[in-house]
């Protein structure tokens, strides 16, 4: 089809079966960053709170596989409830229960499949975090009717994706403490603010037919909204840094994610989706900055 959209159907996906592909697109096998956002406030977690280096590695192989079948759960959940705006958008028309090429049917066997193969990966965890990663299929679950009910659907997101923040917690700490909480605040800033970054792709359709975020909300004014999201992110990471007692050296090396959140906000450009699309995915090298700097905490 004519026009802006980020399927990438003729990347990795194409070596696929045939069969496979639409299934791999619907649960965005074929663009891995939003799997690395994901998984991303956990391996903050982990780095923050695991004892040891192997309980660490192993939590880590854990919610990285995680984080891709759940992402992709989460992704078919998505696509389920927005099937019939979707077609009216430029970006997501071709998405294949969109254009017709799955059936919802098919979408909900693979949800079941992608859902079996979560809960084999949640049984490995302990008892709190088990508790956690069920209680998140709540906010994986409204989150695509947040769009149609309120102008802040990016919070509900942030709940969503940053829920690794806690989960990641309970799993290498055994339990949540203090330093949980700003770690999984921070998260929610920072999800909020790339996720308008992200809801600028689509701006002007979502106003078409109704759909509210953030991004049409602030609009013009967005710069000023992510140094409000992008700021309150790195406070909240030096206070969970600082309740874990981790080295001062730890906080300065947050001055790499410094310049990396303010290099979106400089370069952003709200017209043009190709742009919003780079400074969304740019927001992977932001997460890896932050893990470096709390394991330079750790170790230094």
């Amino acid at each position: 089809m004519d026009g802006f959209t980020d399927i990438r159907a003729g990347g990795w996906v194409r070596h696929l079966p045939r069969r496979w592909i639409p299934y791999a697109i619907l649960a965005r096998f074929d663009r891995p960053v939003g799997a690395w956002l994901l998984f991303l406030p956990g391996l903050w977690a982990i780095c923050l709170a695991a004892p040891n280096f192997w309980l660490g590695a192993w939590l880590t192989a854990l919610f990285g596989v995680g984080s891709v079948v759940m992402r992709g759960a989460g992704c078919v959940v998505n696509d389920l409830w927005d099937r019939d705006m979707d077609r009216l958008v430029t970006r997501t028309a071709g998405r294949p229960l969109a254009s017709g090429i799955l059936k919802p049917i098919d979408a909900m066997a693979f949800l079941a499949l992608l859902l079996a193969l979560g809960l084999l990966i949640l049984v490995q965890l302990d008892v709190p975090a088990r508790w956690l990663g069920v209680i998140s299929l709540v906010p994986v679950a409204l989150y695509p009717l947040a769009k149609r009910v309120t102008w802040w659907p990016q919070i509900v997101l942030g709940f969503t994706f940053g829920w690794g923040a806690l989960q990641g917690y309970a799993a290498a700490g055994g339990a949540l403490h203090w330093p949980a909480v700003p770690l999984y605040a921070a998260a929610i800033f920072w999800i909020l603010g790339y996720d308008t970054i992200y809801a600028h792709q689509d701006r002007e359709d979502d106003a078409l037919i109704g759909v509210r975020s953030t991004a049409r909300l602030f609009e013009t004014n967005t710069r000023p909204f992510l140094l409000v999201c992008y700021g309150a992110m790195m406070l909240l990471l030096a206070v969970a840094m600082a309740m874990a007692k981790l080295s001062v050296f730890g906080i300065a090396a947050l001055v790499l994610p410094v310049v990396l959140l303010a290099r979106q906000i400089i370069l952003l450009d709200i017209n043009n989706p190709e742009l919003c699309l780079k400074l969304f995915k740019s927001n992977r090298e932001v997460g890896l900055a932050v893990a470096v700097a709390i394991l330079i905490g750790q170790m230094v």
